[in-house]
């Protein structure tokens, strides 16, 4: 079953729809922990309670989340925010990596905004994928940033427009499954024939509605996404070049640097010096 069928299922049985939170956004929150955990290695199942911290994840792999007795189907690209001292348990299908931070909320004016328990970003992925993963590259030199860089996920969340909505255009649908596929697999060899077929699209369909919705083609997105991170990691770490370049899918180091220049009008060398 691909992604985007498992999304689909998801916002739309009523069985599943995953329940309204609320928490108090007017300050940042206190995180207590952040970073990119790696369960379902040893044992397909974990069991556990945070008796007075919130969870935020954003998951790339499918499992099955229980939370309190009520079960989602996780899939690529979908985050969770589950409260405290609520009674978890995972179901993996194997090795499975998510980003995370476990936060306090300071406020105790509690809002909705549209926050659930399970939710798609949709287009937003991208750009709450950033900063989670800046989140958790400045935890230990800048954690005034982790602290603002999860407010603002949550935030974003808090202002998406409901996800269930009646109107809801299945093209959206479809764009968001991909940009979800590519985003977890930048270090990967990528091609629109793969990604349509992954989401259940044929590639002319894909590309289709990808340029009538943003305005690039697929494939000028996974170059810029991948630049997006290279940048983000020749400011932020001392990774060399030839490793940075190996772990956004692009290991050529003439094909990285004219990438960057096409993207940016800079070398990486550049990009790193500028910070």
């Amino acid at each position: 079953m691909s992604w985007c069928r498992i999304r689909v299922y998801w916002l739309k049985s009523g069985m599943t729809v995953a329940p309204a939170v609320k928490l108090d956004l007017s300050q940042p929150p206190v995180v207590h922990a952040q970073g990119r955990g790696i369960h379902g290695v040893r044992r397909p199942v974990d069991d556990f309670q945070l008796p007075q911290l919130w969870q935020l994840h954003l998951y790339s792999y499918h499992a099955e989340l229980e939370v309190d007795g009520q079960t989602f189907q996780i899939a690529p690209g979908l985050v969770s925010l589950v409260p405290p001292a609520a009674r978890i348990h995972y179901r993996y299908r194997g090795p499975s990596t998510h980003l995370f931070a476990h936060l306090r909320v300071t406020g105790r004016r509690p809002t909705a905004g549209n926050l659930r328990m399970v939710m798609t970003p949709g287009p937003d992925l991208p750009a709450i994928t950033d900063l989670m993963q800046s989140a958790i590259t400045a935890a230990a030199t800048r954690p005034e940033r982790t602290r603002a860089d999860i407010w603002s996920v949550l935030l974003r969340l808090a202002g998406m427009p409901p996800a269930a909505s009646p109107g809801r255009d299945a093209a959206h649908d479809h764009i968001a499954a991909a940009m979800s596929y590519v985003e977890f697999r930048l270090s990967e060899p990528l091609s629109v024939p793969q990604i349509a077929a992954a989401i259940g699209l044929s590639s002319g369909h894909l590309t289709r509605v990808f340029v009538a919705a943003t305005g690039e083609t697929v494939v000028g997105y996974v170059r810029r996404r991948r630049i997006d991170h290279a940048r983000r990691l020749l400011t932020s770490s001392t990774m060399s070049i030839s490793a940075i370049a190996a772990s956004v899918g692009i290991p050529d180091l003439q094909a990285f640097n004219k990438t960057c220049r096409a993207v940016t009008g800079h070398s990486p060398r550049q990009l790193r010096a500028r910070g």
